[in-house]
């Protein structure tokens, strides 16, 4: 492991390295690249925990290396994908029960305005099994329910636009 570490970090020094680093869905930092080319479940896992352990990713993007550009756009799907990935076990619970301060972070991260959150709330706790289909569900599977729940919503399909 030692040796991958020093192999990504000659690589994020040199011009080499910012050429061949690629935008994958794990995002950008030394986790991208030291599991780069590797597919699987595992790999992406192990790269996010590394980027996420690290913290470059911030130095990555202000410096416009790690595999990071400085002209990206982070986009609302993004930002969600981001943000279950790291709270997806509390925002499940809390969904279930339909209240709770990460269930809170999730509607503001999806601007859900204040008049509409008893409704947003409501339909997430009405419509769990569908938005968590099993306890083996994804990220991907949760976005793609929360989706489905709230474009049937005439109230809350303002906030399905996450694709």
């Amino acid at each position: 492991m030692n040796k991958k570490i020093a192999i990504a970090a000659l690589l994020v020094l040199s011009p080499v390295g910012m050429a061949m680093a690629a935008q994958n869905n794990v995002g950008c930092g030394v986790g991208s690249i030291i599991f780069d080319g590797q597919g699987g479940v595992a790999p992406q896992v192990l790269a996010v925990t590394t980027n996420g352990t690290f913290g470059n990713q911030t130095f990555g993007i202000s410096s416009g290396t790690l595999g990071c550009s400085q002209d990206g756009v982070v986009t609302s799907t993004q930002k969600l994908s981001m943000f279950l990935d790291t709270n997806l076990d509390k925002v499940a619970y809390e969904m279930s029960v339909g209240a709770g301060e990460t269930l809170e972070s999730l509607a503001s991260l999806m601007g859900v305005q204040e008049a509409d959150k008893a409704a947003f709330f409501a339909a997430l706790r009405d419509n769990f099994a569908e938005i968590v289909p099993s306890s083996q569900a994804s990220t991907q599977d949760v976005v793609a329910g929360l989706n489905r729940v709230l474009s049937q919503d005439a109230a809350l399909a303002q906030y399905a636009t996450l694709s």
